[in-house]
């Protein structure tokens, strides 16, 4: 009858996961079958050489910030690493590590547990491909998307908006209300965002002014909506469009109708006038059409 020792270790080189155990300095101690077929190299020759030989200079820092866990409480890590096999090609191994510690606490050695996830990220490729052109049909309209914690640190903010408002980044983050002029019709609008962070509930359209990266103040049009979880306001998401012309033009407007009234005759006054909505009427004929209107 085998032993129970024998027996775990038949256990351990039927498995299809990657097993290995490590020195603290990094230096291997055992490898299982599955670990030898896919580095192409038998036991004697990975005997006592370096874990993750194969990582490359892209990955170095990420694994190594990860493995100092392994240093400290909670003595556990989750990594992800691609070798070049020989067989296969590239691999990508996610790796599941604990320490093994004595009675101090201190490191003696590391079990890790290797599982190929190849396939998995390569099925991700398609998905994420078609996440950047959807982004990017997001991105050709009008509309400018953005999204902001409850308490106004920008969480995403499109690649145009940063360019209109000249925020990088690099910067780190910054608050919404950063790229804010002191117009005290923002104050409304704010409270409105305050609104529906407290209330979970959509708010009709608003306006602000900003200042974008070159000085200038613009009008925008934001459309927010609250993002619940758990029945808990997590974020806002929203979009806004330039308005700026459009609010030189009902200004415009709004100033033209007041002088209007001013010089209305009689006949107006009374309604028998065509009004403001008449004056500019005709300003919105063609040229000939608008000659014929004076002969």
């Amino acid at each position: 009858m085998d032993t129970p020792d024998a027996l775990y270790r038949e256990l351990v080189e039927c498995q299809q996961d990657l097993l290995v155990k490590f020195s603290p300095e990094g230096r291997l101690l055992f490898v299982n079958n599955a670990y030898c077929e896919i580095m192409g190299k038998t036991r004697e020759e990975l005997d006592g050489g370096v874990f993750m030989p194969s990582s490359s200079e892209k990955y170095s820092d990420v694994l190594a910030t990860q493995m100092t866990k392994l240093f400290r409480s909670p003595y556990a890590c989750t990594v992800e690493q691609w070798i070049q096999s020989p067989k296969t090609g590239m691999r990508c191994i996610s790796w599941a590590a604990k320490s093994i510690l004595d009675e101090k606490k201190n490191v003696v050695a590391i079990i890790a547990n290797g599982h190929d996830v190849t396939r998995l990220k390569q099925d991700k490729k398609p998905s994420r491909k078609y996440d950047d052109d959807l982004m990017l049909v997001v991105e050709s309209g009008k509309q400018l998307y953005y999204s902001h914690s409850p308490d106004h640190v920008m969480m995403y903010v499109s690649p145009r908006i940063r360019t209109l408002l000249g925020c990088r980044s690099r910067e780190g983050k910054k608050s919404w209300t950063d790229f804010l002029t002191d117009n005290p019709m923002n104050a409304q609008g704010l409270e409105r965002t305050l609104r529906a962070l407290s209330t979970g509930r959509r708010e009709p359209p608003y306006r602000l002014e900003m200042k974008t990266g070159e000085g200038r103040n613009i009008w925008v049009e934001v459309n927010e909506i609250p993002v619940i979880r758990r029945g808990k306001t997590v974020a806002i998401a929203g979009f806004m469009e330039d308005v700026t012309e459009k609010m030189y033009v009902e200004e415009g407007e709004a100033e033209a109708e007041i002088l209007f009234k001013g010089v209305r005759g009689p006949a107006e006054k009374d309604g028998g006038g065509a009004g403001f909505g008449f004056i500019r009427s005709i300003f919105s004929k063609d040229k000939d059409a608008a000659e014929e209107e004076t002969v």
